[in-house]
């Protein structure tokens, strides 16, 4: 794809500015009858590598989610209906990250899918989308440090040390991303690894459970999907089993969307990342792969291994005591595994703080380089670090010491429900916004296809993705409807609300407008191939082609 006819066209070339080992194109005038203008000028530089984006693709999901929260599912739906509700929601996740993969190969500049949806839908759509996914993750940092706190008690269950805990973690996560993207980089690569070794241990050592190779040889099979049986109940309907068990997988889908959210970070760093539009394609096509693997795969060896009424699976102790896989493994004998394990869940849930302080000050530099927050935040260092976004993203994560005290903990927690539907409304942005963007392209005659990246099963990926994520977020608490609480319907629903408002206001407040197809801006400000993307050298030694295979 070259756009370099239509930038002469339309914009004046100015002079490039160095980023990494790419350039970066800068629009020094804009046609008047374009909405956007020369101030979208990115100041990161491309310092990701193609291994940094393609292990954080692979793993920069896998976490308590996964590996605490499968047995959350297990037990609220049975082995079967966790399949179903992960094998439901992986497609969801897998629609919007093809969406926003294709829109970011055209376009892979700060500001991502809010400034998409800014660009291409309507201006308060970008500006509502962008912070209600801000608030989502930066909230979401201090849920991740006392997950963390919570794994080390695991050995060390004074809660007078929980404090100190959580004072190094935080510290720890803040500085890796004040340090810079070469170091968060570096940072993931290694949290990745760490994950997919213990993803892989657990599928391995859970099949030779099964198999009757743990040290009580005892065979198990299928054993668990006939006894107790399959699908489990949510307890909500006693007296008709079968609607009971649907409402199972219907409280799963929502729990297990949990776990799939923040597959979008390598879209995030495309305008940090070196050929983000030849790695991120890459990361995507792969992505379809992991899920079937290490999702569908690991829950399916979690039904296999422990009964969904199993007492263990009911308690919530927050470290690995309560993972199927330990359960299982305590059972058979097993008795080095679960410390490693934990271990390496610890890893996950801090790489996850890690992440999740990224994507929000990311979101919130492109929102002020759009003129949609402060303008101090637009403030980057010579290296090209957002420094006032990641200092102010990094505050959040003293929310973390609220879950120290008693009294606080309450407040915290639903604070934190507050921001669990944000993540759905991203996802949902995503798929509406590549609606917008599909619909643009073809009304102006442009060639998705000749794209780096692009899906052959779009636009229709995006309808099932627009379509089960608004039911997700409309069943996000239909637990309530059966034993009513105000206080569990407004955490579970306050979210809605708060991201019309966010819509009207910016709505009343700039008088903005959905944009037309014809009127869409597919030029100003996105740097051509040429730009960014550097040649690819072919691997020459053995380890550079395992490499290859790998990354």
């Amino acid at each position: 794809m070259s756009q370099s006819k239509d930038y002469d066209e339309k914009a004046d070339q100015g002079s490039s500015l160095e980023k990494g080992a790419v350039h970066d194109y800068v629009v020094q005038h804009t046609d008047n009858k374009y909405h956007f203008d020369a101030a979208d000028l990115d100041r990161v530089q491309r310092k990701l590598k193609q291994r940094h984006v393609q292990m954080i693709a692979i793993a920069g999901t896998l976490g308590t989610g996964l590996f605490l929260g499968s047995g959350h599912s297990l037990q609220a739906a049975g082995p079967l209906g966790a399949l179903i509700a992960y094998a439901v929601v992986g497609t969801t996740a897998y629609a919007s990250l093809c969406a926003v993969g294709e829109m970011t190969s055209h376009a892979p500049i700060s500001g991502t899918f809010p400034h998409f949806a800014a660009r291409w839908v309507d201006p308060a759509f970008g500006f509502a989308l962008g912070w209600n996914y801000f608030y989502t993750n930066a909230i979401s940092v201090p849920v991740e440090i006392t997950a963390a706190g919570i794994l080390l008690t695991f050995w060390d269950d004074k809660h007078s040390h929980q404090a100190g805990y959580t004072a190094v973690i935080c510290f720890a996560a803040c500085m890796i991303n004040i340090f810079g993207v070469r170091w968060f980089g570096e940072s993931e690569f290694v949290f990745s690894i760490i994950k997919l070794l213990l993803i892989t241990l657990l599928i391995i050592t859970g099949l030779v459970i099964d198999l009757g190779g743990g040290p009580n040889h005892q065979r198990l099979g299928f054993h668990y999907w006939k006894d107790p049986g399959p699908l489990a109940g949510a307890g909500l309907e006693p007296k008709h089993p079968s609607l009971d068990r649907f409402l199972g997988i219907v409280s799963v889908i929502v729990q297990a969307a949990f776990s799939f959210q923040g597959m979008e970070l390598v879209a995030i760093a495309a305008s940090e990342t070196i050929s983000p539009r030849r790695n991120i394609a890459k990361a995507v096509r792969r992505v379809f792969w992991r899920i079937l693997l290490f999702y569908l795969l690991g829950v399916l060896i979690t039904g296999m291994l422990v009964p969904y009424n199993d007492p263990n699976l009911l308690k919530s102790s927050g470290t690995a005591a309560e993972s199927p896989y330990v359960i299982a493994m305590t059972r058979a004998g097993i008795k080095v595994l679960p410390h490693i394990i934990n271990a390496a869940i610890f890893t996950s849930a801090f790489s996850a703080g890690n992440s999740f302080l990224f994507c929000a000050s990311r979101v919130l530099y492109g929102l002020a380089l759009r003129g949609q927050a402060p303008k101090i935040f637009t403030y980057c260092t010579r290296s090209g670090l957002p420094l006032a976004a990641v200092l102010a993203s990094s505050a959040f994560g003293l929310l973390a010491f609220m879950n120290v005290s008693n009294g606080a903990s309450t407040v915290f927690n639903w604070f934190v429900n507050l921001s669990t539907v944000g993540g759905f409304f991203g996802w949902w942005g995503m798929n509406l916004t590549y609606l917008a963007f599909y619909r643009g392209f073809k009304a102006q005659g442009l060639d998705r296809k000749k794209l780096i990246y692009h899906n052959n099963l779009q636009p229709y990926l995006s309808y099932w993705g627009l379509f089960w994520i608004t039911l997700f977020i409309l069943i996000n608490g239909f637990a309530v409807f059966w034993d009513f609480n105000a206080s569990s319907f407004l955490t579970s629903y306050i979210n809605v609300p708060i991201f019309i408002g966010l819509y009207v206001f910016w709505k009343v407040f700039k008088r903005t407008k959905v944009w037309k197809p014809h009127e869409m801006d597919f030029v100003t400000g996105i740097p051509t191939v040429e730009e960014t993307e550097v040649p690819e050298e072919p691997p020459r030694t053995f380890g550079e082609k395992v490499a290859a295979v790998l990354f």
